[in-house]
């Protein structure tokens, strides 16, 4: 890889990646479009160690609370309470996050075959891109017109599996994982803000899992690691990710998804323009 192509990916990876616009689409476009190579197994680990050191050092408050919270709660676990006042909130969110990331686990264990071999096209970003932007912006239209919003509080173990089955299929390439989960956050009710903090926080485990795989993947293979790539790969998508979660959660209330509902069309559509 190239220095110009090392810098592009890991900002897009930074970028991207906590933005409702799909991360894996705008790494796979590059190949398809441009006729870049490949960036390699040792590329993906180190944009994925960049975004998961920048959205645990982000919400480190949080995860600190939901640590010390979720070990009060492991000696009695959560189907041996009789009553949500015997675990406070930081401990209930913990076990729903834990919860919510098992469906991409599996998901991702049982159908890592189809989606490598059949989903990475242009094509079905394509249509994923278009297809979850729409319910992304109805969602969001929504979500503006209703008077009163649900807290976090209230969004409840099933709220939150249904969030995590969401996660699932945006391992299909041009979905956005933040972007589902959030729609469906915006759909049960979330306001915008808690939506998006939900989703970055369930991004958590299921960035590390990701990474965990690639990374195996890396070691059993015999391909040959370009340290400088990954050691510029990661700061940049680290510093890319950070600001942009910090921005993000900052401009959200005042512009809402529409700005990227508009992107993920014109993008769907020039995908559409370009492969037919």
């Amino acid at each position: 890889m190239s220095t110009l192509e090392i810098i592009i990916l890991a900002l897009l990876q930074g970028l991207t990646e906590f933005l409702p616009i799909s991360s894996s689409a705008h790494l796979i476009l590059p190949s398809q479009i441009l006729g870049w190579q490949d960036q390699g197994l040792g590329f993906d680990v180190a944009v994925h160690v960049g975004t998961l050191l920048a959205v645990m050092l982000y919400f480190r408050k949080e995860l600190g609370t939901m640590s010390v919270a979720w070990l009060g709660t492991v000696n009695i676990g959560p189907a041996k309470n009789s009553s949500d006042n015997q675990v406070n909130f930081e401990g209930k969110l913990a076990w729903w996050i834990i919860f919510a990331t098992i469906p991409a686990g599996l998901f991702g264990l049982l159908g890592k075959d189809l989606i490598e071999e059949h989903l990475r096209s242009a094509l079905v970003i394509a249509a994923t891109t278009l297809l979850f932007g729409f319910l992304l912006g109805f969602a969001d239209v929504k979500a503006g017109h209703r008077k009163e919003h649900k807290p976090l509080e209230k969004l409840g173990f099933k709220g939150a599996m249904l969030i995590g089955l969401a996660q699932a299929i945006a391992l299909i390439p041009g979905t956005s994982r933040s972007g589902i989960t959030m729609t469906i956050g915006l759909m049960l009710g979330l306001s915008r803000d808690n939506a998006a903090r939900f989703s970055f926080l369930l991004s958590i485990p299921a960035i590390a899992m990701a990474g965990s795989y690639l990374t195996l993947k890396l070691v059993l293979s015999a391909e040959a690691v370009d340290w400088q790539a990954i050691g510029l790969g990661s700061l940049l998508a680290f510093i890319s990710a950070y600001a942009c979660i910090h921005y993000f959660l900052i401009l959200l209330n005042k512009l809402g998804m529409m700005p990227f509902v508009i992107y993920r069309l014109i993008l769907g559509v020039g995908l559409l323009w370009f492969i037919l």
